[in-house]
């Protein structure tokens, strides 16, 4: 059983304020739908309709891609205690980069973590919320400081110069990349 709402509810943000991951699901026409997991506190609702999320580099930019190509994204929430619920926001979204002229006041939302590329902005079209009956419990232990660590010990300029040449995601579309490294002391 789901129910459909135009946009957030005060329980849905309450849920989601709770929660220690989210998994992010974007495609564009053609190639692999990319589905990530994201830790850390990286999720923000801005207000009922729009929410955003902190983007740190990893393995790949798909979802800078797809969105860049398609705007799709879908993001879903699962409660792993009481009460089961499993909520999925689905919207249209772009990517933020430090240099665009938005970046100073969405950044001001999130405390920028080591290795941060970019913030996601999503306009929500609707959200799901569905029973996650099937959800196991599970306990959240702590956060794992390896991406974090790792960016944090990268020396600036040439965590630019890298990233500055991933201009394609994997199935070749076209990125945007971030101009800015932030650190430890950001």
């Amino acid at each position: 059983m789901s129910d459909f709402t135009e946009t957030l509810t005060d329980k849905h943000i309450e849920m989601i304020g709770k929660q220690p991951v989210f998994f992010v699901a974007t495609a564009a026409a053609d190639g692999r739908i990319n589905l990530s997991p994201k830790g850390y506190d990286s999720f923000r609702v801005l207000s009922p309709a729009r929410v955003a999320y902190l983007d740190l580099g990893g393995s790949g930019n798909e979802t800078h891609a797809h969105l860049a190509a398609d705007g799709r994204i879908t993001i879903m929430f699962c409660d792993f205690d009481r009460p089961a619920l499993i909520l999925r926001i689905y919207g249209k979204g772009r990517s933020v980069l430090p240099q665009d002229a938005e970046w100073e006041a969405l950044a001001a939302h999130f405390t920028v973590l080591p290795g941060t590329r970019q913030i996601f902005l999503i306009d929500v079209e609707s959200v799901q919320g569905s029973c996650g009956w099937g959800v196991p419990f599970m306990a959240f232990e702590r956060e794992r400081e390896t991406l974090t660590k790792y960016h944090a010990q990268s020396d600036p300029v040439a965590w630019v110069r890298k990233t500055k040449k991933r201009t394609r995601s994997i199935d070749g579309l076209p990125t945007r990349a971030t101009d800015r490294f932030f650190g430890p002391a950001n």
